[in-house]
């Protein structure tokens, strides 16, 4: 399945629309990431415990708003954005959403 940021694909047409697609995931922190962030916090540097955590929470939405757009029958998933927004104190929300489109090649298509 194909996934990009744009509208369009070059060399590629859209002959179907089937319509928004997304998912999402609520990460919350635990204790030891709290741990390890906290002594992080006193030297400096990235905080890899969060990063990673967040990191996986992205791949999860994505994989997600993928599954959504499968179950549509779309080949690609275009205009693809992440947003995430904070729930309550110490979880955090990410949700991946696009537009889910059949594409085809295009035979006037030059390059």
């Amino acid at each position: 399945m194909l996934v990009s940021t744009m509208d369009h694909v070059p060399g590629k047409k859209v002959v179907r629309v089937l319509g928004l697609v997304r998912g999402n995931t609520i990460r919350a922190r635990h204790l030891g990431q709290d741990i390890m962030a906290g002594l992080r916090t006193l030297v400096g540097g990235e905080v890899k415990e969060y990063t990673k955590m967040l990191a996986e929470a992205r791949e999860e939405a994505l994989d997600r708003m993928l599954a959504a757009a499968r179950q549509l029958g779309a080949n690609a998933v275009l205009e693809v954005r992440l947003a995430s927004a904070q729930v309550i104190g110490g979880a955090a929300e990410i949700v991946a959403y696009g537009t889910a489109v059949v594409l085809e090649d295009d035979p006037t298509a030059t390059g």
